[in-house]
C-alpha cells in the first residue's frame, strides 16, 4: 500500500481512528483517576573509597575497583537488607499482615521474607554519575511510610555493611585464637628446653663470657708450655754439659762460693808446694797443710756436685712442668670444645625460642587486629541526605498517561482502520482503478462513483442509480 492509498484509507475511515483514540484516552483517564496516589522518598548515602581503614591503616584495593559500587547496589537490594528493614519497622507485627501472608502463601515460607520481597519490588537504588553517592528510593502509597522505608533501607545498608566486615573477622578471631595458643605452647616448650639446657650446662646466656675466659686461659697455658719447653731444652743441654765437664757449667763458673773455694785451694796448693820444699812429708805442719788442702778440694768438689745436682733437678722439674702443662692444655682444649658445643647447642635452642617468639608475636598481632575488627562498628558508608516525607505524589501522572493513551489510541485506531481496509478494499483513486483493471486511465467523468455502481459497470449489469456527467478533460486521444 502506497502512501496515497494509506492517506485515502485513513481519510475514509477517520471515524474509527478518532473513536479508538477517544476510547483509549477515556480508559486511561478512568484508570489514572482510580489508581491510588504513590509517593517516592529518596535517601542518599555516600561510600568513601579513599579514606584509610581505621584498623588496618591502609586503603583496601577492593574499594578502588569498578565492581565495588555494583556490589554495594546488590547489597542494598538483597534479602538480608530488606529483612532487616522489616524487622526495624516492625512490619511483621500485625494480625492483618499475617492474615494477608497466610492468604497469599498458605503459610509457606517466612513472613519476613514475604514482606522483604514486597519491599524489594518497590525499591530503586541508583548510583550518581561520576560520584560515590547512592540514591535509595522507595515508592509507596503513604508518604510517611515511604520516607521511613527509604531511611530504614539506608540504615540497614550501613548495619549490614558493618556485619559483613565483622562476621569474617569473628571467624578469623576464632582461628587466630587457636593459632595463638599453639604458638604460645611452642614458645613455652622452646623456652623450657633452653632454660633446662643452660641450667644443666651452667650457661647463663647463649653468648656466655665463659667461652672467652676459657679461650684466654688456653692461650695462657699454651704460652706457659712454650716457655717451659724452652727452659727444658736449656736445662737438658746443661745436664748434657754436666756429663762432659762439671767445671765448665755456667752456674759453677758464676758461683761466688766455688770461686772462693778455688782461690783457697790454689793458695793452699801453693802453700803445700812451698812447705814441701822445706819440710818432709811426715812433718806435722806438712800433714796439716795437706789435710787442709784435701778438705778444701773436698768442699770444692761437693759444691760443684751440688750445683750439678741442682741443674739435674731443675731439668727434672722442667720436664715435669712440661708434662703438666701439656696435660693442662689438652684438658683446656677439651673443656673449650665442650663449652663451644654447649654454646652452639644453646644458640640453636635460642634460635628456636626466637622463631617461636616471632611466630607468636605475628599471630598475636593478627589476633588483636581481628579482635578489633570483630568489635568495630565503623564503616566507610554514611547517610548524606535522609529521606523526607514527600509533599507531592509521584503518580499517577494524569497528563503523561493521557498523552501516552492518545498516542496509543491513534496507533490502535490506525491499525484497526488499516485492518478493515485490507479486509474490505475500496477503489479510492484512479491508481486503484488502473491496478484493478490492468488498463490505463484515459479520463474521469462525473463525481466519485459509488462502490456498488463501479462493480455493476465492471460486470456489465445496470446500476441502480445511473449518473452521467463530465468531470475533467478527456485524457488521451
Amino acid at each position: 500500500m502506497t502512501l496515497e492509498q494509506l492517506l485515502l484509507a485513513l481519510k475514509a475511515r477517520y471515524r474509527i481512528v478518532l473513536v479508538a483514540a477517544l476510547v483509549t484516552v477515556c480508559v486511561a483517564l478512568a484508570v489514572s483517576l482510580a489508581t491510588p496516589k504513590t509517593y517516592i522518598a529518596t535517601s542518599a548515602v555516600v561510600v568513601d573509597v579513599k579514606s584509610a581503614d581505621p584498623i588496618a591503616g591502609s586503603i583496601l584495593p577492593a574499594l578502588t575497583q569498578p565492581s565495588y559500587m555494583a556490589t554495594q547496589l546488590d547489597i542494598i537490594q538483597s534479602d538480608r537488607v530488606a529483612s532487616r528493614v522489616v524487622t526495624m519497622l516492625k512490619m511483621d507485627q500485625g494480625d492483618d499482615v499475617k492474615a494477608a501472608w497466610l492468604k497469599a502463601t498458605d503459610g509457606k515460607g517466612s513472613l519476613v521474607s514475604w514482606l522483604a520481597g514486597g519491599l524489594r519490588g518497590a525499591l530503586d537504588a541508583k548510583p550518581a554519575r561520576d560520584s560515590n553517592v547512592i540514591a535509595i528510593s522507595y515508592k509507596g502509597r503513604d508518604p510517611k511510610l515511604s520516607a521511613d522505608v527509604a531511611n530504614a533501607f539506608a540504615q540497614a545498608f550501613i548495619d549490614t555493611s558493618v556485619e559483613l566486615r565483622t562476621e569474617p573477622a569473628r571467624r578469623y578471631l576464632g582461628y587466630f585464637d587457636k593459632q595463638a595458643q599453639a604458638a604460645r605452647d611452642r614458645l613455652e616448650k622452646a623456652q623450657t628446653a633452653l632454660s633446662k639446657f643452660q641450667r644443666d650446662n651452667g650457661i647463663i646466656v647463649a653468648s656466655d663470657e665463659r667461652y672467652d675466659v676459657e679461650s684466654a686461659r688456653l692461650s695462657e697455658l699454651s704460652s706457659q708450655l712454650s716457655a717451659i719447653q724452652g727452659q727444658k731444652a736449656d736445662s737438658q743441654s746443661r745436664v748434657n754439659q754436666v756429663k762432659d765437664s762439671t767445671a765448665s757449667l755456667q752456674e759453677v763458673l758464676q758461683s761466688p762460693l766455688v770461686q772462693s773455694l778455688k782461690s783457697e785451694v790454689a793458695r793452699q796448693e801453693a802453700k803445700v808446694q812451698q812447705m814441701n820444699q822445706t819440710l818432709g812429708p811426715n812433718n806435722p805442719a806438712m800433714q796439716q797443710a795437706q789435710a787442709e788442702l784435701r778438705s778444701l778440694r773436698s768442699r770444692l768438689g761437693g759444691e760443684t756436685q751440688q750445683i750439678a745436682n741442682g741443674v739435674a733437678t731443675n731439668n727434672r722439674v722442667n720436664v715435669q712442668r712440661e708434662a703438666d702443662l701439656k696435660a693442662a692444655v689438652e684438658a683446656q682444649k677439651v673443656r673449650l670444645l665442650k663449652l663451644k658445643q654447649d654454646r652452639d647447642s644453646a644458640a640453636v635452642l635460642q634460635r628456636d625460642v626466637d622463631g617461636a617468639k616471632s611466630a607468636f608475636d605475628a599471630v598475636s598481632q593478627r589476633q588483636t587486629q581481628s579482635n578489633l575488627e570483630s568489635q568495630s562498628n565503623q564503616t566507610n558508608i554514611a547517610i548524606l541526605n535522609p529521606a523526607i516525607e514527600p509533599s507531592k505524589a509521584a503518580g499517577p501522572r494524569i497528563g503523561v498517561n493521557l498523552a501516552i493513551a492518545l498516542l496509543a489510541g491513534l496507533l490502535l485506531g490506525t491499525g484497526a482502520a488499516l485492518l478493515m481496509e485490507q479486509m474490505d478494499r475500496r477503489v479510492r483513486s484512479m491508481t486503484d482503478l488502473s491496478r484493478a483493471l490492468g488498463l490505463p486511465v484515459l479520463g474521469a467523468l462525473g463525481g466519485p462513483v459509488p462502490h456498488d455502481t463501479l462493480i455493476a459497470r465492471l460486470s456489465g449489469r445496470p446500476s441502480r442509480k445511473p449518473r452521467l456527467g463530465f468531470r475533467g478533460p478527456l485524457l488521451g486521444s
